[in-house]
C-alpha cells in the first residue's frame, strides 16, 4: 500500500559554505528542516526545535500538536536538522568532503548553521522560543549564549550545557568502539557496520536499571545479540555528532566561566532533567540553572533519558505555562 503524503514534509535549507568552529569549511551547507503551524501576523509565536543525537526532524513530528510537547495549533514550529544527522550536511551525504574528509563540527556550529537557516532563509529575526531534547538540549543551551537576543524562551530537556565527566567517559567509550570495530574500517565501510557494543552502550543508559529489567527479559538479552541489524544512522555521521558532544562546552568564548556564559543569558529559561538520568547526567544543567536564577522541571520517574516518553504529560503541561 503507497504511503499518505507527508503534510509537512522536510525540506533543505542551502546556506552556502559555513566557517567552523575548527577553523575548517563546510562547503554548501544544507540544513533540514520542517515547518508545522502557522506563523501569526509579527512571527511572534514561532517555536525552533533542534534534533537529538541520532535525529531527523521526521521523528520529532509526533511530538508536536494539541497535547504534545508544543501546539502547533498555538505555535508555528520549525524543526531543524542538526549537522552530521544524514540529512543535514553529513559525511554520509556530501559530495565535496565525504566520509573522512568531512570537517570536524562543534555543537557551536550546529547552532550557527540553524541560525544562518531562520535569518537568511526563512526571514526571521526573532523567535518565541528555543527548544531541544537530548543533544537538541545541548543546542539549546549553546543558543543562549550564542545570539541570546534572538529568543524569549529556552527550555532544554535532558541536555547539559557542557558534559559532566560520567558523560563524556560514556561518549568517549561510544567514539573508541566504533573506531576500533573492524567492522567501521577506518570509517570505509562498504556497508553499514552493526557496531554491536555501540548498540549496547545505548540500552545501558537510555533509561534505568529498573525500567530495563521491568521492560525485557532475560531471554531477549540473550538473544537479541545475534539479531542487532544496522541501525539506521550512518556510523561516520554518528562519529561526528559523538564528538561534537564531547567538545560542547558553553563557556568557551567565555575563557572558561560558567558564571561569564550564565551572565550572557538574555531569555527566560526552563531546564528539564530527570534526576536519574544515565546519559546525560542533570548535574550540569541544573548548576547553570541555578547560576541564572532559571525555573526548572526535575522528573523523578525511573525512564531516565527517556523521560520526554514516559512522562510527557508532565513536560507539555509545564511548557504550554511557560511558553505563554
Amino acid at each position: 500500500m503507497p504511503q499518505a503524503p507527508d503534510p509537512d514534509p522536510p525540506q533543505l535549507g542551502q546556506i552556502g559554505d559555513l566557517p567552523l568552529e575548527s577553523g575548517e569549511v563546510l562547503k554548501d551547507c544544507q540544513v533540514e528542516y520542517r515547518v508545522l503551524g502557522e506563523a501569526n501576523a509579527d512571527k511572534s509565536n514561532v517555536v525552533v526545535w533542534a534534533t537529538w543525537f541520532s535525529g531527523i526532524t521526521k521523528d520529532l513530528v509526533e511530538l508536536v500538536g494539541p497535547g504534545r510537547l508544543v501546539d502547533r495549533t498555538r505555535y508555528q514550529v520549525v524543526l531543524v536538522g542538526a549537522l552530521a544527522n544524514g540529512v543535514s550536511s553529513s559525511p554520509s551525504n556530501s559530495l565535496a568532503q565525504p566520509r573522512a574528509r568531512f570537517p570536524t563540527i562543534g555543537v557551536r556550529d550546529m547552532v550557527e548553521s540553524q541560525h544562518r537557516l531562520l535569518t537568511k532563509v526563512l526571514g526571521l529575526n526573532h523567535v518565541r522560543a528555543v527548544m531541544g531534547i537530548s543533544m537538541g538540549g545541548m543546542q539549546t543551551f549553546q543558543w543562549s549564549v550564542a545570539y541570546p537576543g534572538f529568543m524569549d524562551r529556552l527550555i532544554p530537556i535532558v541536555g547539559s550545557p557542557r558534559l559532566a565527566p560520567y558523560d563524556l567517559l560514556l561518549w568517549q567509550a561510544n567514539v573508541d568502539a566504533i573506531e576500533q570495530s573492524p567492522e567501521f574500517a577506518g570509517g570505509n565501510y562498504r556497508t553499514q557496520p552493526i557496531l554491536s557494543v555501540v548498540q549496547q552502550l545505548g540500552d545501558l543508559h537510555l533509561t534505568t536499571a529498573d525500567n530495563y529489567n521491568r521492560e525485557v527479559t532475560r531471554e531477549q538479552v540473550l538473544t537479541g545479540h545475534d539479531k542487532l541489524s544496522p541501525p539506521r544512522f550512518d556510523a561516520n555521521d554518528r562519529l561526528r555528532q559523538l564528538r561534537a558532544m564531547i567538545g560542547h562546552d558553553v563557556t568557551r568564548a567565555f575563557g572558561g566561566s560558567l558564571d561569564a556564559a550564565v551572565a550572557a543569558v538574555k531569555a527566560k529559561l526552563l531546564v528539564v532533567v530527570n534526576e536519574r538520568d544515565a546519559m546525560v547526567t542533570p548535574g550540569p544543567a541544573l548548576d547553570f540553572a541555578r547560576r541564572a536564577h532559571a525555573a526548572t522541571l526535575i522528573l523523578k520517574g525511573d525512564c531516565g533519558h527517556r523521560s520526554t516518553g514516559c512522562e510527557e504529560k508532565d513536560i507539555s503541561a509545564r511548557i504550554a505555562r511557560f511558553l505563554q
